[in-house]
């Protein structure tokens, strides 16, 4: 039973480190590729373009990168705790969970190393803020979450419907 999970805790941390590597090395290819300046359209769709985000989602607060570091720091301090305690017994919010981790340490190593997070995917189809791989990895783990919270939720209802 131990070594299921520490093989368990092991893959988690592997795949937590796959994923920020690819937001690292995509945000380096950003900078270097488009850091000049230089945009690269897709059909009107979507662009990449560089941009320096000093703040969260949405840009909100902006310019206060030392609150946003230890913000983000004790949020992925208790997330990454609770994964690897294997506290949830559940996979989808497992997963969820990797995904938030993953994603928020990316940009926190953006913060901590830069000051500020890069951004290179623009939406060209509505108007939007520009964002990175690694807020997509927020953004899909906090949906898991939503989903989760809903099955839960849904199976308890049905559960006291029955008796």
């Amino acid at each position: 039973m131990k070594n299921r999970k520490a093989f368990r805790i092991a893959g988690e941390l592997l795949l937590i480190g796959i994923l920020i590597g690819a937001d690292q090395l995509l945000k380096q290819w950003a900078e270097r590729s488009l850091g000049s300046g230089r945009v690269l359209q897709a059909d009107g769709f979507m662009a990449l373009r560089y941009v320096r985000n000093t703040g969260a989602a949405f840009s909100i607060l902006s310019g206060r990168t030392v609150v946003l570091v230890w913000g983000t720091g004790i949020v992925l301090l208790g997330l990454t705790v609770y994964l690897l305690l294997g506290r949830s017994k559940n996979r989808l919010l497992d997963a969820a969970l990797l995904l938030v981790i993953a994603g928020g340490a990316g940009n926190l190593i953006d913060r901590v190393r830069l000051g500020y997070v890069i951004d290179y995917i623009e939406p060209l189809f509505v108007d939007f803020a520009v964002f990175n791989f690694a807020d997509c990895l927020i953004t899909v783990g906090a949906a898991l979450m939503v989903v989760w919270a809903i099955r839960g939720t849904t199976r308890k209802k049905s559960r006291k419907e029955t008796t």
